[in-house]
C-alpha cells in the first residue's frame, strides 16, 4: 500500500520497489486489499497486457491513517 501511495505502480514496478516479495505473495497481498477495496486494478486491452494499481478513496484515507501513527511513534521514541 506503501508504494501505490506514491504513483500508479505495475506489478513488475511493485516487485522491483519492494525488497523481497514474491511475485506469488504479492499477487495473493493485492488480491485482499481489492477485496477490502483499498486499491483498485486497471487493465488495459493489448498485448502485452498491462495492468496498473492505485490507491482508492478508502486506501488514500487509511494511508493518511498510518503516516499519522508513524508520525507519533517516532515522537514517542524520540521522548525516549
Amino acid at each position: 500500500m506503501w508504494q501505490l501511495g506514491k504513483v500508479l505502480s505495475t506489478l513488475a514496478q511493485l516487485e522491483r520497489n519492494i525488497n523481497g516479495v514474491s511475485q506469488k505473495m504479492l499477487l495473493e497481498q493485492l488480491n485482499e486489499l481489492l477485496d477490502y477495496q483499498v486499491i483498485d486494478k486497471h487493465t488495459f486491452e493489448g498485448y502485452p497486457l498491462k495492468v496498473e494499481y492505485c490507491l482508492t478513496k478508502r486506501g488514500t484515507r487509511l494511508l493518511q491513517a498510518i503516516k499519522i501513527m508513524q508520525e507519533v511513534g517516532i515522537d514517542l521514541m524520540k521522548e525516549s
